[in-house]
This record gives C-alpha cells, structure tokens and sequence, in this order.
C-alpha cells in the first residue's frame, strides 16, 4: 500500500459517510442546496421540497418564488431556487426527464460545476468520481498529498495517485474530517490520527 492509499483509507474508515440517496435527480438537487450552508439545513430544505415537488416534471412547471419558503433555511434560497428550476426545464427539454449519467452532459446543466456532477455519478450511478470542495482541496494540500491552487488541479492529481476504488467516499470522509479534525483555522493537530503522515503538523513542529 502506498502512502498516498494508507492516509485516504484512515479518512475513509475513520470517517465514513453513507451515500444519502440512490435518486439521481434528488441528489442533484440536493448537492445544489447543500452549496454554502450546513448539513442539517441542507436536510431541512430537501425535506420541504420534496415534499411539494416529487421529480423533474413538477419542478419544471413551478416559478422560483413557490420555492423560497421551502428552501429558505439552504441560505441564498433565491439564486437557489431559480437554478433548480433552470436545471429541472433543462433535464425535461433536452434529457426526457432523466439526469444525465456522464459527466459530460451534467455539466451542461445551469450552473452545475464538476464537484456537483462528480457527486451525482458516484452516489446516484455508481460511478468512481472524486468530488473535490474547499475541504478536499484544503486537506488534500494541507496533508501535502497534493500542491495546488485551484479545485480542479486537485481533482487531475488525486485521480492520478489515489486508488479508484477510494475516488467516492473521499469526498465525505474528507468533509468530516474536516469539520472534526483539520479545521480550517486551528486544525486539531495534536488529536489527528494522521498527524505523523501530514506534512502541515510536521512543518509546524521544526
């Protein structure tokens, strides 16, 4: 194993998280919610909407005003509300009413970026997609299994030294660990699992 696959396994089992949904559209949209706010207001919010509105033929058809109350608690609830309903038109018009299952097509989607698309195809198909946020960009730099600027520089790197079978669950685990552990201001280095293997603990302590 190498030391790349021994630090992203701890993560993974230390940190585990379960896939949330096996509905394609339902985890797109809630990826969308999720975007700046917490976990428990991103549930919140998805409860609600699901509520009213049960797929994509539904949401089509409704104006991004019916919708700030049921998703208010998601934060920028209106910006919110008119991209779900510009991305469930878009799946209705030009994809039968199914979410595309490549990456190619979900970033046609208004407003759906690669870190959304990647979550999509790994929880709703399946597919080894790494997902990289500010905290899987963060860790991944901070731990120094990675050096670069940009999310996607990230992501090409990690494809490249990280086992497929761990491409998946690494965003997740990343995300809790990153809120548990290696915060982004005043990480808790001295209580980290991994604080032999990083190399921001190790150069902190020269």
């Amino acid at each position: 194993m190498s030391q790349v696959e021994k630090i992203v396994s701890t993560i993974v089992n230390l940190f585990p998280r379960e896939k949330f949904s096996s509905d394609p559209f339902r985890i797109l949209i809630c990826t969308i919610l999720s975007q700046r706010t917490r976990d428990e207001n991103t549930e919140k919010a998805c409860a609600k909407l699901f509520a009213r509105y049960s797929d994509a033929y539904e949401l089509a058809e409704a104006d991004p005003e019916d919708l700030y109350e049921l998703i208010r608690e998601s934060g920028m609830y209106r910006q919110k509300a008119e991209r779900i309903v510009r991305v469930a038109r878009t799946i209705v018009e030009r994809f039968g009413g199914k979410v595309p299952d490549n990456l190619e097509e979900l970033l046609q989607l208004p407003g759906v970026g690669r870190k959304t698309a990647n979550i999509v195809l790994y929880h709703a198909f399946n597919q080894p997609a790494i997902a990289v946020d500010t905290h899987v960009h963060r860790i991944s730099n901070r731990l120094g299994l990675v050096k670069s600027k940009k999310p996607e520089e990230t992501e090409e790197h990690l494809m490249r030294i990280v086992p497929k079978d761990l491409w998946g669950p690494l965003n997740g685990s990343m995300v809790e660990f990153g809120r548990r552990i290696c915060l982004p201001i005043k990480p808790k280095c001295e209580v980290c699992p991994l604080n032999g293997d990083c190399e921001y603990f190790l150069q902190k302590r020269r």
